[in-house]
């Protein structure tokens, strides 16, 4: 264990060792297979730095509930544990955190975008 690393640091790299996190360029092709991409950042946020027509906004405090098969409060797409939820932030540091605890629901193929929205921007990835 590095002695330098924050706790949070240990946290993140505990979480993205359990997924398969995907490219912004992969994006598109996740898409097209029937994934539903979640931008998860907060309003002022998106205002700020553009919003991804292709995504499904879940503001960070209320993902679980809304992407939970057997919550009461879930989304329509919420249909059960099979669905490839892909999260994304604005640089892929919560959105690794948001899979994380959608993994702990159950929901075994949810993951996020390597560097977030910033990285479907610099990229000029189609979404």
């Amino acid at each position: 264990m590095n002695v330098t690393s924050s706790r949070i640091d240990r946290i993140l790299a505990d979480a993205r060792a359990r997924l398969r996190r995907l490219p912004a360029r992969e994006v598109p092709a996740a898409l097209a297979r029937g994934a539903v991409l979640v931008d998860i950042r907060p309003q002022a946020q998106r205002n700020l730095e553009g919003d991804v027509a292709a995504a499904l906004v879940i503001e960070r405090n209320v993902l679980e509930w809304r992407c939970d098969p057997t919550s009461d409060a879930r989304l329509p797409q919420a249909v059960d544990d099979d669905v490839e939820w892909v999260v994304l932030c604005s640089q892929g540091y919560t959105s690794s955190l948001a899979a994380a605890a959608l993994q702990d629901l159950g929901l075994h193929r949810a993951t996020d975008v390597i560097g977030g929205y910033q990285a479907l921007k610099a990229e000029n990835v189609p979404v």
